[in-house]
């Protein structure tokens, strides 16, 4: 099981096409030069992929403003830029406001890593219309993703019965199942997109942003990235200091951090995020239909979870809710406080006997579909990360460290620390213990931390402050809940990210907003 950190679009559940189809048969006439010079053909956008998460086109703006898509061309193989090219699918809205007035650019990544900006931005277009008054909004599928060259993997069936698995497992034949599965599940990934998998790194995306930067006619990129957008807008100003423009991270992941530190982390984060959540219920004038106390909400939650090891629930017909798929759903609904009311009625619901809005939100959380088609978020999710992060744990390891994980967080520790065995068997060498986001020179980039963030916890934004160097990092820290800030409408918020961008006005290092 990979880690349950999806991007935002997940949270509204927005949701893998063969590499053949997106890998170009150039022969090796492609120079770099030339796709720096390539011209965009903007178009109306079609229906979402099933690698997007399928659904509809995205409807106007309010004003009437239509989104464009188009497909930009850039090297399979940075290393080789002559080689193959494979197309990064585009989206944007254009500026609103008068055209003297308009900056650029703003390129946006939501996250994941594994989702896909194509079918996310416009789901938030109307919450960034002020920075549509001096910019075009643009978002795009990162390699690996949707539309962008989109690792396949397993097929809908298999991965129903991949997320039905027990990804906590309790003793050794259950363990031999869950590497059995992770083991099959990889395999399958290099036999549909081996070609692709080398070259899905997060320096692979920070060239194709530059790449995407030069296309779209701006000097310096301008930038709005959300959790793992964080890491991927870090390690671009790593790559290219002196193109950095004006630049937002939300929701930040702890750059310094390796797999095992991250995923101890979350389960932390999503530990405190249940703790809030069971505060919240208990507080309030009526009666939490859940539970007395926080803690009692929370041991009712533990019993739920061990009876469902042994005896599943009806879910959504004909999938019995698991442990594991009541486990994702709890930790979907705890990435907005806007998703605590469902929490609680699933919960309700489950201990009546129905798992079907449980199911619902661990399906929101996997990408899955009402007709039972999955995008690639999952896919694309363990293909980057494998790609990027060096360390291959054993399950000698895990088990060393379940007690470590769920002393973190009894709920959802042995679910991370065996998530940690998604990478032991995949085809491809990690590049690092952890990413390189140091950028001497660049502009001020503005870091914002949660507070209450469960899956990037609040101390990344100061690890990442520190990370880029003196002079880079600009912290401001929200007293909230959920998973970034912007989003949660806080006038405080949204009042230095849009001052920055807009004005270019740092805010004062340190600020709070509450």
């Amino acid at each position: 099981m990979p880690n349950p950190s999806p991007p935002r679009s997940a949270v509204v559940a927005v949701a893998a096409v063969l590499l053949t189809s997106w890998v170009s048969g150039c022969s090796g006439d492609s120079k770099e030069g030339d796709l720096t010079a390539q011209k965009l053909d903007w178009k109306a956008c079609p229906t979402p992929s099933e690698a997007q998460g399928g659904g509809t086109a995205p409807s106007p703006l309010p004003g009437g403003t239509e989104w464009q898509c188009a497909t930009l061309k850039a090297p399979l193989d940075w290393s080789d830029p002559k080689g193959d090219t494979i197309g990064i699918a585009l989206i944007r809205a254009k500026a609103s406001g008068d055209p003297g007035k308009r900056i650029g650019s703003l390129i946006f990544n939501f996250g994941g890593p594994g989702g896909s900006g194509v079918a996310t931005l416009p789901a938030f277009g109307a919450d960034y219309a002020a920075l549509r008054t001096r910019y075009d909004l643009v978002s795009f599928d990162p390699r690996g993703v949707g539309r962008s060259a989109g690792v396949k993997c397993e097929n809908d069936r298999q991965l129903d019965r991949f997320f039905q698995q027990d990804a906590t497992p309790d003793d050794t034949a259950e363990q031999q199942a869950l590497l059995r599965n992770t083991r099959t599940f990889n395999a399958a990934c290099e036999k549909n997109s081996g070609k692709v998998l080398p070259h899905v790194r997060t320096t692979d995306a920070a060239r194709d942003m530059d790449l995407m930067r030069q296309v779209l006619g701006d000097d310096k990129l301008h930038y709005f990235g959300i959790s793992y957008g964080t890491e991927l807008g870090g390690v671009y100003a790593h790559l290219f200091p002196k193109n950095v423009g004006r630049a937002v991270f939300d929701g930040v992941v702890d750059p310094t951090q390796n797999v095992e530190q991250s995923s101890l982390g979350q389960a932390k984060g999503f530990q405190l995020a249940l703790d809030n959540f069971a505060k919240d219920c208990t507080s309030k004038a009526e009666d939490c239909p859940i539970g007395d106390t926080p803690q009692d909400v929370k041991d009712r939650i533990a019993r739920l979870l061990k009876d469902l090891d042994a005896r599943p629930i009806p879910g959504v017909f004909p999938r019995r809710l698991t442990q594991t798929a009541a486990t994702s759903g709890i930790a979907q609904s705890l990435y907005s406080k806007d998703f605590w009311e469902y929490l609680t009625e699933g919960l309700e619901q489950a201990y009546d006997g129905d798992g079907k809005v449980l199911m619902l939100l661990s399906d929101s959380m996997n990408g899955r579909s009402e007709n039972g088609q999955y995008s690639n978020i999952t896919p694309a999710n363990i293909s980057i990360n494998c790609a990027d992060d060096k360390p291959r744990y054993t399950a000698d390891h895990v088990r060393s460290k379940v007690p470590e994980f769920r002393a973190a967080s009894p709920l959802f520790g042995d679910y991370l620390a065996w998530g940690m065995v998604s990478c032991t068997d995949w085809a491809v060498p990690g590049a690092a213990e952890h990413p390189d986001v140091s950028a001497p020179g660049a502009a001020p980039i503005l870091v914002v931390g949660n507070t209450g963030d469960p899956a990037t916890p609040y101390e990344g934004a100061r690890a990442m402050v520190n990370a880029l160097g003196k002079g880079v990092g600009v912290e401001l820290t929200y007293k909230g809940q959920g998973h970034g800030a912007y989003d949660s409408k806080n006038r405080c918020v949204q009042g230095a990210v849009n001052g920055y961008l807009l004005e270019g006005t740092v805010p004062r290092a340190n600020t709070v907003c509450s």
